[in-house]
């Protein structure tokens, strides 16, 4: 199937209200193009070399968002241009992004990132750790930061059930966390969750943002 035709399929599954962030990762600008043309405008990289080459040779109606595991020391290549930072995974990184907003004059928008899985390999805060980061955060002082909502990953297992939970309890935290410290601001508004293998699952269990690659532009 093409591009074109797997991003359609994609797009046919999901409810309304659910951004699809297409991650081309490894894939050429040629290939992204496909998606483009096929109507696709949210994409995300990993990489962040390769995010400012594709943000240099693409068009610039395209939002791009830094998924994955972001190293402080390459903060101020995407700081310019990013759309949205996905994985924000302490209060340390956030510190840099804080600055580097600032000197690009605009505020930086992220999703602080829950570690929810059960693998060590993952990254992100803990429940307790984000707890009390969102009861520092009101008289922390992020002027060029905008907190958009929380994103977590699930563990890679064959075991449906456990995902069902993993993706359940970050939304009960969501809702919690909305609810105590950003009930009066719209723009806390994005639950992250899913990927190719899980994103239906987590659509069920509330997620307004899913990341899907290999499902549109096939395996790497």
């Amino acid at each position: 199937m093409s591009v074109e035709a797997n991003l359609n399929e994609v797009q046919s599954q999901l409810p309304q209200g659910v951004t699809l962030v297409a991650v081309s990762k490894t894939h050429s600008a040629e290939v992204v193009m496909q998606a483009y043309e096929a109507g696709q405008r949210v994409f995300g990289e990993n990489r962040v070399q390769e995010l400012q080459e594709k943000y240099e040779a693409l068009p610039k109606d395209i939002e791009w968002h830094q998924i994955g595991h972001l190293q402080k020391n390459k903060v101020k290549y995407i700081a310019p241009f990013v759309s949205l930072i996905h994985a924000v995974d302490s209060v340390e990184l956030l510190d840099v992004i804080n600055k580097e907003g600032a000197k690009n004059n605009r505020r930086i928008a992220c999703l602080i990132q829950l570690h929810i899985a059960e693998e060590d390999s993952k990254f992100g805060f803990a429940y307790t750790e984000a707890k009390k980061f969102f009861e520092a955060y009101e008289t922390s002082h992020y002027p060029n930061v905008l907190i958009k909502g929380l994103m977590g990953m699930a563990t890679f297992t064959e075991d449906d059930a456990q995902i069902h939970k993993e993706f359940r309890t970050l939304k009960s935290f969501y809702d919690l966390i909305k609810e105590t410290y950003f009930l009066e601001n719209k723009e806390f508004n994005i639950l992250s969750m899913g990927m190719s293998a899980d994103y239906k699952i987590a659509i069920e269990e509330g997620s307004n943002l899913v990341r899907v690659g290999s499902a549109i532009f096939g395996s790497r």
